[in-house]
């Protein structure tokens, strides 16, 4: 007889765990609260690690397919002036590499690798309780209760995470990091050939991340109040950003200020010391959500789920859980500290003439190993072998 689990919540890492799960023979539920699955986001990257672990669920080529390889870019300041250039050759010769692509591309790879039959739309969560061998989670559907037993139930519902709020509920919190971000994907192709650039300026970031249809996703993250809204977000970004370098101003006539997203930028404080209650898990942001200043939110994510589905192969489930725990609490809660320092680094705290001139000596001053160091230790890592 299968195991079974339920995965609440169905983005890219609740997908990914369902995928894996599958693959190795469970029984699988998906619970999305929203009424279809669908993405809601612009652009993303993937680094290696992550590509590895989609290679591990077969999923690696097709994402290759429809993404954008980084072509070489690095950091600049406003007026275009480069502060760090990126030596893609000598990262690619060490393994590491960056691919971009539209977020609803990944996620629709995701969700075709999960059977039909396991996702369940418009479920609403209620309540998860642990059993002596498993889990019971309760939900609404079209306002009717309903509940599900079930060997694993896999929390992948956000930072604001019912089942956290629950099973934790002196653990982590979502804490506004002080910065906003817009994003947004530009309707029409952009037709120079585009590299994937930051512009740093004062207490604010600019990126342009080329996509393979030779559209472009841009984002702004910069110091704002928590929960500022304007009417014309396109507009004030324009305003604030349109006289910065090429092709800066391009990018926003090419948007449609209907696409444009902001969204205020949370991460989870103070680190939870486990992921795992009996046999209830979290996994990505509900576990460990991030700012995304090193573009690890989703890799992290996928990271969990395919150790997740390896270690699940085992005899042993509440083993595999321990050891689930052992593995990814310390890697995700690196990450996660490493890019709260970078955005300290490029972002809201950096503020003023000087602070800002200081910085950007510092960062022209810095060798190019110093950048290939740190994604080299993001990209080494491997799926596990198995359960021990």
């Amino acid at each position: 007889m299968s195991r079974t689990a339920v995965v609440v919540g169905g983005g890219i890492g609740g997908l990914a765990a369902a995928a894996g799960l599958t693959r190795n023979g469970w029984q699988v539920t998906v619970l999305e609260r929203a009424p279809r699955f669908e993405a809601i986001g612009a652009g993303i990257t993937i680094m290696t690690n992550a590509l590895k672990g989609l290679a591990a669920f077969g999923l690696e080529e097709q994402v290759r397919a429809g993404s954008q390889v980084d072509r070489g870019g690095g950091f600049r300041t406003p007026n275009g002036k480069w502060l760090t250039r990126t030596d893609t050759a000598k990262m690619r010769a060490l393994g590491i590499e960056i691919v971009a692509l539209h977020r609803a591309e990944l996620h629709r790879i995701v969700l075709e690798a999960v059977p039909a039959e396991c996702l369940t739309p418009g479920a609403t969560v209620t309540g998860v309780h642990n059993r002596p061998d498993g889990a019971t989670v309760e939900y609404t559907v079209d306002g009717e209760g309903r509940s599900l037993d079930a060997d694993l139930v896999v929390a992948a519902d956000g930072i604001h995470s019912t089942v956290r709020t629950q099973l934790w509920p002196a653990g982590s919190k979502p804490k506004y990091s002080g910065t906003t971000a817009w994003r947004a994907v530009t309707k029409d192709p952009v037709p120079d050939q585009l590299a994937l650039t930051q512009t740093w300026g004062d207490g604010v970031e600019l990126g342009i991340v080329p996509l393979t249809d030779g559209r472009v996703y841009w984002f702004v993250a910069s110091a704002a109040p928590e929960g500022e809204r304007f009417p014309d977000e396109l507009r004030v970004v324009r305003e604030r950003y349109g006289d910065w370098h090429a092709p800066i101003s391009q990018l926003f006539d090419a948007t449609d200020p209907n696409t444009v997203m902001r969204h205020d930028i949370y991460h989870l404080s103070p680190p939870l010391k486990s992921y795992v209650d009996k046999r209830v898990v979290l996994l990505g942001d509900a576990a460990h959500a991030m700012v995304p200043n090193l573009g690890q939110g989703a890799c992290q994510a996928i990271e969990d789920a395919v150790t997740l589905a390896v270690l699940a192969r085992g005899d042993d489930l509440d083993a595999a859980l321990a050891q689930y725990d052992r593995l990814r609490v310390p890697r995700s809660q690196k990450v996660a500290a490493t890019s709260l320092r970078l955005a300290d680094l490029g972002m809201h705290r950096v503020r003023g003439k000087l602070l800002v001139g200081l910085r950007n000596l510092v960062m022209r001053l810095a060798p190019a190993s110093s950048e290939v160091k740190m994604m080299r230790w993001l990209a080494e890592w491997t799926p596990p072998s198995g359960p021990r």
